[in-house]
């Protein structure tokens, strides 16, 4: 067994006391990143460790006759195979209330895995091989052979969208949203579109494929997990195998990237966890990129209907928006793709409808923005059709709806400056030079144009549990398991306990990414940094009411802290927010529903204007991005270096999802068929131009140090500003994803 490890953490640079907060601070894990020292989830060692490769179905839907795994058993170094005929008994699935308990409820899928012979889409794992080296797993794997009896799989996205049924929402999104009559309004507009939008399904690439080691010893459970949710995984485990929660740990303390795919829980680390009980040795199951593709859901595919009427000067009168997405039999989510479309433009009448089709696929999952990254491209490409319908200028159009409160429910905004980011992009864009004539603007074989779109993303803030320790060194410690991939999520909570403490940046210390440090929130939905921001500063208030006691009895009143705990003779002094006693857990419960009833008094938000230039050749119809700003309302930034980084990242990942990335499914099988990046299409540096990012840096009131999350609202928009960016170039209108070659000739 390995000793509980420390999160790495490097040397930091000097930053005055009560100063950290705002400043470009570097990234606490990138020394230990770029240098190897960081350990990722597959990299933790074990005597005795094992190798497994699972075995995927090849069927769609039907039952499992025979599995003979004979000539899989005697390749040398085979250890066992897994079958639902051998493998360890566990508990089913059990579906959870996520407010009372979140564990249960973040399984991928419904299946039982190994526990059933029933197969519900193809690429199921349904058997799993341990081996003494990866090689001789990943040799004997396809020698397992399996004999099923096929039933009529619902596969065919395109043919089954006659059989969605009107989505039934969740506790904050409903599926249908209506105000006034949308249709008759629509039906009288003096001018108006009715277009259709599609995008296809997309799948999860992030840097870290999903790995699992999964060790047991006698009845406790210790799981390295590529995952963005220890603690739920923790409770989920604990429940499929039975033991109590405090006898399974799990470790995410490096995460390379996730974006959604690694917050459920999903087949490799529950078949991880049986095998090496099965087997009563360490088990590592590094799943390979096309193993991703096939047993770890993405985003589900869409179909949008997009209706937009408005007067002569603008004043929109009706939008509707009707959408169809899928989910699996066993499992899914409702892809919020309206959601831009309720909060965005004050139209006078309004109608958003979500409908589901099930399928015999993989339940489809978060991806960065998921509904909003959909829903963004849908609403703003339709929005510029109707700006060159009435022959206004699309940000014009935009502004002459600019709601006085959120278009549906009817709060007020806790903060809203679109107009203004709006109004600072555009002229540090030169939007003014823009010829508005589509096909106007050229350089030589070149046809250039120009997009805008608005990006936006809903704000989230669950519950966090979090300690404190103030030593008379100086120096603090803060534990959270929260999670660290990539964001700098541990970087800017030192900057913020340092200025809360009133100590050095460089003093603070922070341990994450273990269910056994006090619970964090899940890292997704950008919700974290305001999440652990707000125990943070809570924890570090009552320290300083700690200090502010002691230095009265012992006279260092004005003195630092530390100078006050040594005159008392303490070593340290703790705070902390929660517990994970019962009665705590109900409180975290209490606190969570406080939070949330607390902001759902305001609409808020993170917003953006994004501006795209692109360049097509005329010939050949080659896209070619050359120029790139987004401007954002996103709140008070922590740290500007991290920031941008963040934004840049979902603009990138929103290009990849505008011109090159779709998951491609056998309509006669339902197979994926572009599961591995040599058949699914990721931007690469060369399709990527320089990317400027600004923001308006305004604290929203409502929030702890003003802070809105940004993760995600970089994503939105981009597909939009893409569009319309081609369309202004060449005339040609694409409201089907990806652009392709093909749209642009």
């Amino acid at each position: 067994m390995t000793t509980h490890a420390k999160t790495p953490v490097d040397p930091a640079p000097s930053v005055p006391v009560g100063g950290a907060v705002g400043r470009p601070v570097d990234r606490r894990d990138g020394h230990a990143k770029v240098t190897g020292a960081a350990r990722f989830s597959a990299e933790h060692h074990y005597p005795d460790l094992t190798y497994a490769t699972m075995v995927h179905a090849t069927i769609a839907r039907g039952t499992i006759t025979a599995i003979d795994t004979a000539a899989a058993v005697a390749v040398p170094g085979v250890v066992a195979v897994l079958t639902h005929l051998n493998a360890p008994r566990i508990r089913p699935v059990r579906k959870g209330n996520i407010v009372r308990d979140l564990g249960p409820s973040v399984s991928g899928t419904e299946v039982n895995y190994l526990n059933t012979d029933q197969v519900f889409w193809d690429g199921q794992p349904i058997a799993v091989v341990v081996a003494q080296t990866s090689v001789a797993a990943n040799e004997a794997a396809p020698l397992v052979t399996v004999t099923y009896r096929e039933q009529q799989a619902r596969v065919d996205f395109a043919a089954e969208q006659h059989n969605a049924t009107p989505a039934k929402g969740d506790l904050t999104f409903a599926g249908t949203k209506k105000k006034g009559d949308a249709e008759a309004a629509l039906a009288t507009a003096q001018v108006s579109v009715d277009l259709r939008y599609t995008t296809p399904g997309l799948q999860h690439n992030t840097i870290e494929p999903h790995a699992t080691i999964a060790v047991w010893s006698g009845d406790h459970l210790t799981v390295h997990d590529t995952t963005q949710s220890t603690d739920a995984s923790h409770k989920y485990l604990a429940w499929r195998f039975g033991v109590p929660a405090a006898q399974v740990r799990v470790r995410a303390e490096f995460v390379g990237g996730a974006f959604g795919g690694k917050f459920a829980v999903w087949p490799g680390t529950v078949i991880a966890a049986m095998a090496a009980k099965a087997v009563g040795r360490p088990v590592r199951l590094a799943l390979s990129r096309k193993a991703v593709s096939r047993a770890a859901g993405g985003r589900t595919a869409s179909t949008n209907r997009i209706a937009l009427g408005a007067t002569r000067d603008g004043r929109l009168t009706a939008l509707i928006q009707d959408s169809i997405t899928h989910v699996g039999s066993v499992g899914g989510l409702l892809e919020a793709t309206s959601s831009p479309a309720r909060h965005l433009y004050g139209a006078k009448n309004m109608l958003t409808r979500q409908n589901l089709v099930e399928m015999d696929l993989l339940p489809n999952t978060w991806l960065r923005a998921p509904g909003e990254a959909i829903g963004s491209f849908v609403l703003e490409s339709a929005m510029d059709e109707l700006a060159y319908e009435l022959a206004m200028d699309p940000i014009d159009l935009r502004m002459r709806n600019e709601p006085a409160t959120d278009p549906t429910s009817g709060k007020k905004f806790s903060q809203r400056m679109l107009r203004e980011a709006f109004e600072a992009g555009a002229e540090r864009f030169g939007w003014a030079d823009r010829n508005p004539s589509p096909r106007s603007m050229r350089d030589g074989e070149w046809l250039v144009g120009m997009g805008a779109a608005t990006a936006y993303h809903p704000v989230l803030r669950l519950v966090a549990d979090v300690k404190v320790r103030l030593s008379n060194d100086g120096t603090a410690l803060v534990q959270c398991g929260f999670h660290e991939m990539g964001m700098a999520a541990a970087t800017v909570q030192a900057q913020i306990a340092a200025d809360a403490l009133g100590i050095a940046y460089e003093k603070v210390r922070v341990e994450y990414g273990d269910s056994d440090l006090p619970p964090g929130p899940m890292a997704g939905n950008s919700n974290q940094t305001a999440t652990v921001a707000t125990s943070v500063l809570a924890a570090c208030a009552e320290l300083t009411r700690k200090v502010t006691a002691l230095a009265r009895k012992t006279g260092t009143t004005g003195q630092e802290p530390a100078a006050t705990l040594r005159a008392a003779h303490t070593p340290f002094l703790e705070a902390s927010v929660g517990s994970t006693s019962r009665l705590g857990s109900l409180r975290s419960q209490g606190r969570f529903l406080a939070t949330f009833l607390k902001d759902q008094r305001w609409s808020k938000a993170a917003r953006g204007a994004q501006f795209c230039e692109v360049r097509v050749n005329a010939d050949t119809g080659e896209l070619r991005i050359s120029r790139w700003l987004g401007m954002f309302d996103v709140g008070h930034i922590i740290n500007p270096k991290t920031a941008a980084s963040q934004l840049r990242g979902s603009i990138v990942m929103g290009i990849g999802m505008a011109m090159s990335e779709q998951t491609l499914v056998d309509p006669r099988n339902g197979r994926t068929m572009s599961a591995g990046l040599d058949s699914y299409y990721l931007p690469v540096h060369a399709d990527i131009p320089p990317i400027d990012v600004a923001w308006l840096n305004e604290p929203d009131k409502s929030m702890p140090l003003g802070i809105i999350g940004l993760g995600e609202v970089g994503m939105t928009g981009v597909a939009a500003a893409i569009a319309n960016a081609v369309y202004h170039a060449t005339g040609r209108r694409i409201r089907d994803l990806p652009i392709s070659l093909d749209k642009t000739l």
